[in-house]
């Protein structure tokens, strides 16, 4: 039986970063040991001016994408219009005039995010089933309100800033029960509590 040839091949870890999140050093070094690409002839035509390099100091994750152009946002904006108008096609031949219920504005997601953060603490559950509560997911819907509450300071009519405002109080409130209820030690029951008064 012949012998069977005994191949070597060596792994080469090609990741960019550590565990921690940093740079490796060996891929500073190779980007170090990178020559310079050639500069092209000026004659020949390029498809698109190229932005200049960063800095070899800069991460890849500090860098900051470009935004699109204002024309590659007019297309995108018009082919979603295009790609909805068959839906909203169907929920008008369906609802009638009750389609404009289904139309998001601000306060249809104002109250959206007052639900969620409202069934995150548990206050608001299907019938039937238990309360699910999900602190930390209620904590960032209430921040998300506050986000907008401060990004839109100035831009919002009076009924859309009396909304935000009556939410966000409410659902503050409500985070400070429920978190105050949980570090509540628990009642004793039956048995336990002792005789009771006469």
């Amino acid at each position: 039986m012949a012998e069977k040839k005994r191949e070597e091949f060596t792994v080469t870890d090609r990741r960019l970063f550590t565990p921690e999140g940093d740079l490796r050093d060996d891929t500073r070094d190779e980007a170090k040991d990178e020559k310079p690409a050639a500069p092209q002839p000026a004659s020949a035509p390029s498809a698109a001016p190229q932005p200049p390099s960063a800095p070899e100091s800069t991460a890849p994750e500090n860098q900051i994408p470009q935004p699109p152009t204002a024309a590659e946002q007019q297309a995108q904006h018009d082919a979603y219009r295009t790609s909805t108008k068959g839906l909203d096609a169907q929920l008008h031949q369906e609802l009638g005039g009750r389609a404009r219920e289904l139309e998001m504005n601000f306060e249809r997601f104002v109250a959206s995010l007052y639900m969620t953060a409202l069934l995150q603490l548990g206050l608001v559950h299907e019938q039937g089933a238990q309360p699910q509560v999900d602190l930390l997911a209620a904590r960032q819907t209430i921040d998300t309100l506050g986000i907008l509450q401060d990004k839109t300071k100035g831009n919002l009519n009076m009924s859309e800033q009396n909304l935000l405002q009556n939410s966000l109080y409410e659902l503050r409130m409500a985070y400070v029960e429920v978190t105050n209820a949980l570090a509540r030690p628990a009642q004793p029951t039956g048995s336990e509590a002792g005789p009771r008064p006469r």
